[in-house]
């Protein structure tokens, strides 16, 4: 059984050693001048013209899970789609029935108006 996890294991020791290494090395060799231009804060090369803990609005965040759910919806249609023929109808109801939710669900965020960006 552990067998089977080696492999996963030495990947992960590989991946640990090698960003180390790299990090060490750029610690080590690459010039370190600091100096006030450099470590001042910029935006898109500009000044910052404000506060870097604004607060955004919360319909960026609403479109934002609207995205990630309607994304998330397409990942599982593309499976259920490949196998439909072999799950048959009790596939086809279940998938009848999440993308019901779904709807629903979009229905509500439709009416309330999340979906319009003034």
């Amino acid at each position: 059984m552990i067998e089977n996890y080696l492999p996963v294991l030495i990947f992960i020791v590989v991946g640990v050693v090698v960003g180390g290494v790299m990090i060490l090395m750029g610690s080590m060799l690459a010039p370190n001048r600091p100096d006030s231009e450099k470590l001042s804060p910029y935006e898109c090369g500009f000044e910052a013209f404000e506060d870097s803990r604004m607060k955004f609005d919360v319909r960026y965040y609403l479109v934002a899970i609207l995205f990630i759910l309607f994304d998330l919806e397409i990942a599982f249609l593309f499976p259920w789609a490949i196998v439909l023929k072999e799950i048959g109808w009790f596939g086809y109801i279940s998938m009848s029935m999440f993308l019901g939710i779904l709807v629903i669900g979009f229905i509500y965020e439709w009416k309330k108006g999340a979906l319009e960006w003034e």
